[in-house]
């Protein structure tokens, strides 16, 4: 596994200013694979620097000449999939086919519709008397995660060079090897020198860093709803602007008329993808009270088709959380779930049978979940599912609306209209309707405490963009 030893800064790999490392583990079977610079306030500075030196020239490069940069990037990315896709298994931990179709498959599908946009969106319009012009906002900090690593790289980065503006990359410290991969491919298409930078290094220190940097017009952040909350002040005491996407605890609502044994099935390989390592899943399973004890056992049925094994068989559908940290926090909501008095269905908190090396943990289904218990309301980021009874379409609403996220959701009914008129009355960002299929043209975003902004699309470029307006 290649590792450079310096960051990506001003159109080359430079040395950092500190001499601490980031080791990189593979979750699997706990073993260093890796590791890369630990950056600091003095390499995020270099790299803001760099990123204000570029603004000018690369904004005011031609929407046409942007495109074609785009997509020869995208056209990089996808020559490399092989690559990428062993990275993202072996530093996350996700299935490697899982890792072929989603964390390479869709950031790729993404990429090249910014290119398209490009074609086509108009970055100027007349207003009455006046013309308004759709200006790039400036240098963008971007924070990402690593639950879907080269995905939320380039839902941030690719638009925001498409709207004109430079950027600097603070990517998660558990997986910076595919960032290091994407800016190779940046580096190979020939950007120009600045306009993308890259900064490795831990959320206190670069991340911190580049938050509450003067220099820094636009933080982009994907995460946690309490680091999100430390980013937005961090970021308020220079007024810049933020974009935030954070937690979710989505309900998956099966009305009474729905195919249960599809919306079941589904809903369980929902959470399940990404060993639950998914900030929109449908974490949350709402089932009538007349269908509620068929649910429970479809859900224990559908959970035991996910074996815990080896990311790299192919045959494996269900791989390691990311870290022995986050395998901790999810075996504690699962102890927890337990001690509050849901019913366990499926999985537990010990370690899965022959897996005890690795960051390994039992694919959990919870009955007779009520809205009060913890498991119902945080957000447990991993492969667990609570099924919720409801007493009528009222309940159901409530149940669903009822925490503090808003991110995505599903409703599942024979009625199509029905389903609609539920979907349109919950508080939610996105909403799947029977199963509908992820759309990279549509916005992606929350409500409440899920976040502020909205990423993909024409939406998605918007977030970089400020406008002004001529009187004449």
């Amino acid at each position: 596994m290649q590792a450079h030893d310096g960051m990506y800064i001003d159109g080359e790999w430079r040395r950092a200013a500190g001499q601490g490392r980031i080791e990189v583990v593979n979750p699997a079977d706990e073993r260093p694979i890796g590791s890369v610079p630990a950056g600091n306030a003095e390499d995020v500075d270099t790299a803001v620097r760099a990123a204000r030196a570029a603004f000018r020239g690369w904004a005011e490069t031609p929407p046409a000449e942007r495109a074609a940069r785009i997509g020869a990037l995208t056209a990089r990315l996808g020559a490399r999939r092989e690559e990428i896709a062993r990275t993202v298994t072996a530093e996350l931990g996700a299935p490697l086919t899982f890792s072929g179709k989603v964390h390479t498959g869709m950031p790729t599908s993404v990429a090249a519709s910014y290119a398209r946009l490009l074609e086509t969106y108009e970055f100027t319009e007349k207003v009455g008397n006046s013309v308004v012009h759709h200006e790039p906002v400036g240098v963008v900090g971007a924070i990402t995660p690593w639950n879907y690593p080269l995905h939320q790289i380039v839902a941030k980065v690719v638009p925001a060079l498409a709207a004109g503006c430079t950027v600097v990359l603070k990517p998660a410290e558990d997986t910076p090897l595919v960032a290091q991969l994407f800016a190779e491919a940046v580096h190979e298409v020939g950007f120009p020198a600045g306009v993308f930078n890259l900064v490795t290094g831990l959320g206190p220190v670069a991340g911190q860093a580049l938050a509450e940097h003067e220099g820094v017009d636009l933080v982009s952040f994907t995460g946690s709803t309490a680091v999100g909350k430390l980013i937005a002040a961090a970021a308020a005491r220079s007024v810049k602007r933020v974009a935030l996407e954070l937690g979710g605890k989505s309900a998956n609502v099966i009305l009474p008329d729905a195919d249960l044994g599809r919306a079941v099935n589904v809903g369980i390989a929902n959470v399940m993808a990404n060993s639950g390592q998914t900030c929109s899943a449908w974490t949350r399973m709402l089932v009538d009270a007349d269908r509620y004890e068929e649910a429970v056992e479809l859900a224990r049925a559908a959970a035991a088709k996910y074996v815990p094994g080896d990311p790299a068989h192919p045959d494996t559908r269900l791989g390691p959380l990311v870290s022995a940290g986050q395998r901790e926090r999810v075996r504690g909501y699962i102890a927890g779930g337990v001690a509050q008095g849901a019913r366990l269905v499926a999985g537990g908190p010990e370690a899965p049978e022959g897996r005890e090396r690795g960051y390994f943990v039992r694919p959990t289904v919870f009955a007779d979940v009520t809205p009060q218990m913890t498991i119902a309301q945080e957000e447990i980021f991993g492969p667990v599912v609570s099924i919720m009874r409801y007493e009528n379409e009222e309940h159901a609403l409530e149940i669903a609306n009822g925490t503090v996220y808003g991110l995505a959701g599903a409703v599942w009914s024979q009625d199509e209209a029905a389903a609609v008129a539920f979907a349109r009355r919950m508080e939610t960002g996105q909403v799947d309707i029977n199963g509908g299929r992820f759309n990279p043209l549509a916005p992606f975003g929350g409500y409440k405490q899920s976040g502020v902004g909205r990423e993909l699309g024409s939406h998605g470029l918007a977030e970089f963009l400020q406008t002004k307006s001529l009187q004449f």
